[in-house]
């Protein structure tokens, strides 16, 4: 399994072992997460949906098409959120998504950049990337500050890019190069 080791955390390939931890960190933030995402249905706060996720996400990473983390907290092991390259694409693109949520009550504490910032150095140097995008709300300014702070540049604004609680929503286009990293 791959773990990342950064000061405030560590980020670790979810196993079967996590999905009761997934399920109350995505039950604990489910109206929280979902100002910026798409609802979901009771189902998908059910110990037994989280675990059937981390066996798709253990499948995509067999197949190198990606790699989604946990972020624990380094002091005493806590799930606090996750992480996730995805969408990977070989030549002629070498590109790849990344996308993260962190728990309500770490929020602030630079917990999503640590982990953005551990995630692109293992996209460029050991998955092989050659440039790493994300999306994110003009309204999650917290998001945005973590995007940049990560060195990421806004390439553009993706207009009603995502439906999202009822409404298609305007998004940018976060992204960062392998040389610029």
């Amino acid at each position: 399994m791959i773990t990342l080791k950064g000061e405030k955390i560590v980020l670790r390939v979810l196993t079967d072992d996590d999905a009761l931890a997934m399920t109350n960190l995505v039950s604990r933030n489910k109206h929280y997460w979902s100002v910026y995402e798409p609802r979901h249905d009771s189902s998908y706060y059910t110990v037994g949906v989280q675990r059937e996720k981390i066996r798709e996400s253990l499948q995509q990473l067999r197949e190198k098409r990606e790699y989604s983390f946990g972020i624990f907290r380094a002091e005493d092991g806590r799930l606090i959120g996750h992480i996730s390259l995805y969408g990977l694409k070989r030549l002629p693109f070498l590109s790849a998504f990344v996308g993260y949520s962190v728990d309500q009550g770490e929020a602030g504490r630079g917990i999503a950049t640590e982990a953005l910032k551990l995630v692109l150095r293992f996209g460029f140097e050991r998955a092989g990337m050659h440039r790493i995008e994300a999306y994110v709300s003009p309204r999650n300014q917290a998001s945005v500050r973590v995007l940049e702070k990560a060195g990421m540049e806004r390439e553009g604004l993706l207009r009603q890019l995502l439906f999202i609680n009822g409404v298609w929503e305007d998004h940018y286009l976060y992204a960062i190069l392998e040389d610029s990293h």
